[in-house]
């Protein structure tokens, strides 16, 4: 799938997206249909075992990119920047371009005005962007910890308000994390790029999980966002596709696995 592919879901289809951080993963969701793989920051925390993104660097986020890379037929791919590999334009592009040589389609960041000066290198370079707003991982010691966001007005008009400023700037696509439906829904209908939520309600143009969460592998805490697709089902084949199902039908999330 092409970046302009993905833009034209938007009011028509709703987009399917997991993370995945190596060959097995990503050639199966590949071939279950899912729309976007993320090779996430979040393999921090599944794939080495620490207890939040921070210590993930961009040797990491090549070698998973890579190998993920190698078994995407039809999925778009996105790859996260990590912490600190973009606090100025020019760390931005090179690193940018490391992830686009190891077979990212697009790069995500986090971050709203306070990043501006990267997203108009990234402009001017014409490296496709993903935006992600809400709860940032990467700014979980400033935030207090893994908190919903935009729950006080000032907070939600500061998101919103970063969410216009980013489709001006160019974002092709953006992850709204951890806010309440409500503003999950003003932000998608106020911008005409793609949304994809997790923990955003289902007014989203698209939904995310961890893969990890959602396949029930990852033992720890799980947000309450996180919904395990393996009860019921006998393979993870069947748990991508009653994914699939359910987001595409808007029957995930329900107001069970989102906030208020």
């Amino acid at each position: 799938m092409k970046l302009s592919d993905l833009k034209k879901f938007k009011n028509h289809e709703i987009i399917t997206c997991l993370t995945a951080y190596d060959a097995s993963f990503a050639d199966l969701f590949d071939q279950c249909g899912i729309d976007v793989i993320l090779v996430g920051d979040s393999l921090g925390n599944v794939i080495k075992g620490e207890e939040n993104t921070l210590g993930v660097t961009i040797d990491d986020m090549c070698y998973h990119t890579q190998a993920v890379a190698n078994k995407i037929q039809n999925s778009l791919l996105i790859a996260d920047m990590p912490y600190q590999t973009y606090s100025n334009p020019n760390d931005a592009i090179k690193n940018a371009n490391l992830l686009l040589k190891a077979g990212a389609q697009v790069i995500k960041i986090e971050g709203g005005e306070e990043c501006e000066a990267v997203f108009k290198s990234f402009q001017d370079e014409q490296i496709p962007v993903c935006g992600h707003l809400g709860l940032q991982p990467q700014s979980i010691q400033e935030l207090g910890g893994y908190k919903v966001q935009g729950r006080e007005e000032a907070s939600a008009q500061k998101i919103l308000k970063d969410a216009k400023l980013l489709e001006e700037l160019g974002v092709e696509v953006m992850v709204l994390e951890c806010i309440p439906t409500k503003l999950g829904k003003e932000i998608s209908e106020s911008i005409s790029i793609p949304t994809i939520g997790i923990g955003a309600g289902n007014n989203c143009d698209g939904q995310v999980l961890v893969s990890y969460d959602m396949l029930d592998i990852n033992l720890g805490r799980k947000p309450k966002f996180v919904k395990n697709f393996m009860t019921g089902n006998s393979s993870i084949e069947e748990a991508v596709k009653l994914f699939i199902s359910e987001v595409k039908s808007r029957k995930f999330p329900s107001a069970d696995y989102s906030y208020e």
